[in-house]
């Protein structure tokens, strides 16, 4: 696998996240080994593939750069009964479950999340060795930082949160997802029991647990706190969006890239128009994510609980 000279790389996304998501294509073009063809696959449901945004994106594309819309609303179909979503979450969330089955012609691939910019050389990450795991994943920052969130990963997943990843920048190993029967596990598991905190997350945690091959934090640092590490690719999790808050750690990278695209001037009113009852909305909201761990921690039937070992 490491011999391979495609890289193919995932996306999820819907239409509102159109002008972030050219942002992390330009930042990751910009960085990227010329050395390398690059497949990208940018998922959605029923989305607009004609409208002026979307046309916008094929811009990028060139003799080693490709862009494929793939509309994966059909296998949303199979599980949209078993999904649950809170807050800010879409569904757009749930698609990299699909990609090992949608995708068998490929052994290997990477999933980034579209509130990101990439500052290393992609090819570099795709070729990390995955052995015999199922993905290559950073442990999540934001987790680890919050006591409450630390509670929720051992009381309820029965991880210790240094070995909890965030799924927003995933290498995947496709050949052992279907070696493994990931995706039928999965709806299996979304049967049985509904995760509340971070849903799909969670349930990549459960699924891949003692399968993970632990990436450097440089391939997915948060804007938490600073690091003597220089970031290769920077994730603005949660609210930390610099495009709704001035003061987000990382944001120059951001405004560089975004200075770049033809998604500049919308995504300057997209800080503009961020009213101060949004940003009340978002601290009631991480004030109730941290209730929630805690009181999921406590129930009595838990997943750890019911099903755990």
């Amino acid at each position: 696998m490491s011999n391979q000279k495609t890289v193919p790389i995932f996306f999820a996304v819907d239409e509102k996240y159109m002008s972030y998501l050219a942002v992390a294509i330009h930042s990751l073009k910009e960085n990227a080994s010329k050395a390398y063809s690059y497949e990208l696959y940018i998922l959605h449901a029923n989305m607009d593939c004609a409208s002026e945004n979307a046309q916008k994106l094929y811009k990028y594309q060139d003799e080693k750069f490709k862009i494929t819309y793939v509309d994966v609303s059909e296998k949303m179909q199979e599980v949209k009964h078993s999904l649950h979503l809170r807050d800010y979450y879409t569904g757009a969330t749930y698609y990299r479950i699909f990609i090992a089955e949608m995708f068998p012609q490929y052994e290997k691939a990477l999933y980034l999340d579209s509130d990101i910019v990439v500052l290393g050389d992609i090819s570099k990450l795709f070729n990390t060795e995955l052995g015999d795991n199922l993905v290559g994943a950073v442990p999540d920052g934001a987790v680890a930082a919050v006591p409450q969130f630390r509670l929720y990963t051992k009381e309820v997943l029965g991880i210790d949160a240094q070995n909890y990843f965030n799924a927003g920048v995933l290498l995947i190993n496709l050949k052992a997802f279907r070696e493994y029967d990931f995706y039928k596990k999965f709806c299996s598991l979304l049967k049985k029991y509904k995760f509340h905190v971070a849903q799909d997350q969670d349930y990549l945690n459960v699924l891949c647990k003692d399968k993970v091959c632990y990436l450097g934090a440089e391939w997915n640092k948060m804007p938490i706190q600073n690091s003597a590490q220089t970031p290769k690719l920077i994730h603005y999790n949660l609210t930390m969006k610099p495009w709704h808050y001035e003061n987000v750690l990382y944001k120059e990278p951001f405004w560089e890239y975004a200075r770049k695209t033809e998604f500049y001037p919308y995504i300057l009113n997209d800080l503009a128009a961020y009213s101060q009852e949004k940003r009340d909305a978002d601290a009631v909201s991480e004030r109730a994510l941290i209730q929630l761990c805690v009181k999921e921690a406590q129930r009595a039937d838990n997943y750890l609980k019911r099903f755990g070992e």
